[in-house]
């Protein structure tokens, strides 16, 4: 045992005092490089494993920044990037790693883009979620399509979610308006969670996400939800969600930010020929894709998180190679920097702000969003909610939209907004303070005049259902004359 200290503390030595170098790094090497990255950055970073390791007991290592690690704060936005979730696609795992060190590196130098990135959200990176698939895939070269893939229970972690979009599919034909945090709603699993599933979903549903991305490899393409399509086809069925425009925006943004992922004359992927008519460049649309046009899946993290939690995700096909060679990674870091960077400031897109009463914080109130953009308003149907803070992020492509905010037991309060069409605006800041419903009858016993909670409240927009309520109420307890 001695001997095993001396060798990590060595090893962690040799890790310590060298610049980050682009190589793959193993499952030992894996948290020596995140706690040496930490060393650097005391103040801005937290190391930590999620709840559960994996099937061969590898911790799954998460590198957090922030301006005060490990607390969430109202109105910074959560953001999470989660690498290597099938085995063998490890380009993810190593942007990670070399994400990581460009963060505390560039805080460090003062750059400003940085700096302001890093005091106004809170990141996670979670370089492998597959490590016991990983150490297959390297130990046989990591020249196979499929072998490590899957984690050391031969499950394809990507599949291995509760399908959720089977759920929503089913209230929408039935014509129920609930469309959010079902995991509730879920009445049996279809196969048993594995360890690292566990883990991850704990994860997400303990920690407030915003935005995330699921990094992947063997094409070069952003993908967004649905993943699933509603009829059942295998391929080529657009599965738009309600957010499609906000998801579609949130891939465009790595795609364009990428150095070719959407270029229109790049090859396709598994091209063995002059001949590329076999094969389809995604560039050619953008370089984006919505899940089930491309081919539908049952079980996927990314709808998971959609429609369990807040977190809008999307995943990213990192390049053609599912295990490049060593000497590629830098230079793959170089074309996919700017797009990992890019993509986290989106976590401040749309609309955020605190739902209160006079007592406090209003947690798990509902924030809903109609789009009034055009001549017709459109309901986005898929609500988000507010934490423990009573802070809510709600991400929105530019347009006009009625924001509302509401809960059981209080009246509904809307008011409208503009996100506006530029690069890094932040979210706009809207905060809501509710009035409950029993103050409409507390403050007097008398309609004769307005109690303090009517005449210093807010404006508001009542929708019709409640306003005819209360008028009844109203109508019903007229003094004597």
């Amino acid at each position: 045992m001695l001997a095993l200290n001396l060798l990590l503390v060595l090893a962690f030595t040799a890790v310590a005092t060298a610049e980050f170098v682009w190589k793959h790094h193993n499952n030992e090497e894996l948290p020596l490089v995140l706690e040496e990255v930490h060393r650097k950055c005391p103040n801005i970073s937290r190391v930590y494993a999620l709840t559960e390791p994996s099937v061969q007991n590898v911790p799954l290592y998460v590198i957090e920044f922030s301006d005060n690690p490990g607390i969430h704060q109202p109105y910074k936005p959560e953001v999470k990037y989660v690498g290597n979730i099938h085995g063998n696609e490890v380009l993810g795992r190593e942007l990670l790693l070399g994400l990581a060190h460009h963060l505390c590196d560039q805080y460090m130098n003062h750059d400003r883009r940085i700096r302001a990135l890093i005091h106004s959200t809170r990141i996670h990176l979670l370089p492998s979620m597959n490590p016991d698939g990983w150490q297959v895939s390297a130990d046989t070269g990591g020249l196979d399509y499929l072998i490590g893939r899957s984690n050391n229970h031969s499950v394809d972690l990507n599949r291995n979610f509760p399908d959720l979009d089977a759920i929503t599919f089913e209230f929408e034909r039935q014509g129920i308006s609930h469309n959010h945090h079902l995991l509730k709603d879920l009445s049996k699993l279809t196969a048993p969670l594995e360890p690292e599933t566990r883990a991850v979903m704990r994860w997400i549903m303990s920690v407030p996400f915003v935005l995330s991305a699921a990094m992947h490899g063997g094409d070069l393409v952003a993908n967004y939800p649905y993943d699933e399509s509603r009829s059942g086809a295998p391929v080529s069925e657009y599965s738009a969600s309600p957010d499609d425009d906000t998801f579609r925006d949130l891939a465009m943004t790595y795609a364009s930010c990428h150095a070719d992922m959407a270029s229109k004359s790049r090859r396709g992927c598994h091209v063995t020929s002059s001949d590329e008519s076999s094969t389809y460049n995604f560039g050619k649309q953008g370089g984006v894709t919505n899940g089930a046009a491309w081919y539908s899946l049952k079980g996927g993290m990314q709808d998971f998180n959609y429609l369990a939690t807040n977190a809008f995700e999307i995943t990213l096909e990192l390049g053609c190679e599912k295990f490049p060679a060593a000497e590629q990674l830098e230079s793959e870091w170089e074309r996919n920097r700017e797009a990992l960077i890019e993509f986290m400031w989106k976590a401040h897109s749309g609309v955020k702000g605190i739902v209160s009463d006079d007592a406090g914080f209003i947690q798990n109130a509902i924030i809903s969003v109609v789009n009034i953009t055009g001549p017709v308003p459109r309901p986005i149907r898929h609500d988000v909610t507010t934490g423990i803070y009573g802070d809510y992020y709600r991400l929105l492509t530019p347009g006009h939209y009625e924001v509302t905010a509401s809960r059981p037991g209080y009246f509904p309060v809307s008011r409208v907004i503009t996100v506006a069409n530029s690069r890094h605006t932040p979210a706009i800041l809207l905060n809501f303070k509710l009035e409950p419903t029993s103050n409409w009858f507390d403050e007097e016993s008398s309609f004769g005049g307005y109690g303090h909670a009517l005449r210093d409240s807010q404006p508001r927009i009542y929708k019709r259902s409640i306003y005819d309520q209360v008028a009844k109420s109203i109508m019903n307890n007229r003094p004597e004359k």
